[in-house]
Formats: C-alpha cells, structure tokens, sequence
C-alpha cells in the first residue's frame, strides 16, 4: 500500500487577524501541520476568486481563506 495521503493547502490569511494568530501560534511554540502553507495578504476581502481557483488547478488539494 501507498503511505498516507498528505493534502497540500494553501491559506491566504488576513494580516490582521488569522495571520497574527497563526504568528502568536508560532511564538508560544504550539505545534500545527506542515501541509498548509500560509499565504499573508493584506485582507481577506480582497483575495480574487480566480487566486482560489488558480490554487487549485497548480495542485493544491483544498485553499483557506481566513480573515
């Protein structure tokens, strides 16, 4: 059998609020998956859904978008 599926995704994270947890996160040393790559914008209002749909057909397996 083939080991464990491991998903790849991408977050696009508020710099003002998910992104600052995920920072707070990192700074009190709590562990959370390597599969998501976080992606700082500015705001998450502002992510273009073609940017979603852009994600996934370069292969990602799910996209956040978390303000």
């Amino acid at each position: 059998m083939s080991s464990a599926f491991e998903p790849k995704i991408i977050g696009f994270l508020c710099n003002w609020c998910a992104y600052a947890g995920g920072d707070l996160a990192g700074i009190m040393r709590f562990q959370y998956p390597s599969d998501m790559r976080a992606i700082r914008v500015m705001c998450s209002g502002m992510v273009p859904p073609d940017l979603v749909v852009e994600a996934l057909n370069k292969g990602a397996d799910g996209v956040l978008v978390m303000g």
